[in-house]
């Protein structure tokens, strides 16, 4: 009896081996279709289909059609001069629905030194990037991500097309390559400096109600300025300024930024003399009953 029940835990403990074996297998089955890309919702590269390469040495594989004749003739020979200059491999890979998958890799020999846009709208955001290690060490991931959802999402490929967008992407990388490295994305959309615009001004919305004497004889609160120093110098500082001259040397949003900090400043100081000022008065006038 006891030999009969090993027997059966053994052969229930082989099939659960194989059933997990199958498992393991189909998993990386399914990775190997989903693709291999930085912070991608879509697909980027499938199973090997060598049949789709080009048969001649191009740093562009338009699938997609995603350029013109004689926009991807000249995005070849940019992409082919700039790695005659500098040792920079930039490669280009538009799908959809067809593609070469990981084949790519052997016909690029791709390296630490490159950097694999791969264009695919059928996860939402068009651009995905394989990027080599040494890429790695002048640009960090969250340089990336950025570069992703800045150029690939739905509103910037409306306004400026797939092959804008690729573009795009493609000259920030190349920027920060001359430039020997970037934390983040060159350039400050106009939606983020609405953000920054709107964070200065509710900083300086703080400002202006925190100085706002509390005592007769006082002018400006410093105390309290000083007390909400932490929230206001974030709004401001961190989310207001750093993000404008982290990516661009223009004066000009600075500027107007700084405009709105004190605009809001004033604003905030005359609606808590409003507010506050009405409140002492109320308050003197049931005293005096």
């Amino acid at each position: 009896m006891v030999g009969g029940w090993r027997t059966a835990a053994r052969r229930l403990l082989a099939d659960l081996g194989e059933r997990l074996r199958r498992g393991r297998t189909a998993m990386v089955a399914l990775l190997l279709v989903g693709g291999l890309s930085l912070g991608a919702a879509g697909p980027a590269l499938a199973a090997d289909n060598p049949e789709l390469l080009p048969d001649h040495p191009t740093p562009v594989i338009d699938l997609a059609r995603s350029f013109t004749d004689n926009q991807r003739a000249r995005l070849e020979e940019h992409l082919s001069q700039v790695e005659v200059n500098t040792g920079w491999k930039l490669r280009v890979l538009t799908q959809y629905e067809r593609t070469p998958g990981l084949a790519v890799r052997d016909f690029w020999n791709l390296d630490e030194r490159s950097l694999l846009l791969v264009a695919d709208p059928r996860g939402g955001n068009l651009l995905n990037f394989n990027v080599g290690d040494a890429l790695f060490a002048l640009m960090p991931r969250t340089y990336w991500v950025e570069l992703q959802t800045r150029f690939g999402n739905q509103y910037y490929v409306r306004d400026h097309g797939e092959d804008g967008a690729i573009v795009d992407a493609l000259a920030a990388v190349e920027l920060c390559l001359e430039r020997g490295g970037c934390q983040v994305v060159p350039g400050l959309p106009n939606e983020q400096w609405v953000l920054t615009l709107a964070t200065s001004i509710l900083g300086g919305l703080i400002v202006g109600f925190a100085a706002y004497p509390r005592q007769p004889g006082r002018t400006v609160e410093w105390g309290w300025v000083l007390l909400l120093s932490p929230l206001w110098v974030i709004l401001f500082g961190v989310f207001g300024v750093a993000p404008i001259v982290t990516r661009t040397n223009e004066l000009l949003p600075l500027l107007r930024n700084a405009l709105g900090f004190s605009g809001a400043v004033l604003a905030g100081y005359l609606i808590a003399q409003t507010i506050l000022g009405r409140g002492r008065l109320n308050a003197g006038d049931s005293g005096e009953g």
